[in-house]
């Protein structure tokens, strides 16, 4: 069985990073559009927390911001009963920051 997860999406707020008992980890909310319109003809997005593994998540962190298009390959995992979370195994950049500064 394959536990697999691809998004792409804009980083919806800027990557936190989590410092538990000396072991860093990074976290980012990823806003992902649907693939079909609603009711009213608009297509929808749901915000999704990415977590992201120290050696990802530090190069996440230091070079993009809000706003940053990325894909996430990852998996899904289960955490204290029926809670799950996306767990990032790899970002690619789909914008540059220079995208980024011409839209400011």
């Amino acid at each position: 069985m394959n536990n697999h997860v691809m998004l792409i999406g804009e980083i919806y707020n800027d990557v936190e990073k989590i410092e538990v008992n000396e072991q860093i980890t990074y976290q980012l909310m990823l806003k992902v559009s649907r693939n079909f319109k609603n009711q009213d003809g608009v297509y929808e997005t749901d915000v999704l927390p990415i977590d992201l593994t120290n050696y990802v998540g530090s190069k996440v962190f230091q070079y993009y911001k809000r706003n940053s298009l990325i894909g996430v390959r990852g998996r899904l995992e289960s955490k204290e009963g029926n809670l799950i979370k996306i767990v990032a195994e790899k970002v690619t950049f789909l914008s540059s920051n220079r995208e980024l500064l011409n839209q400011k």
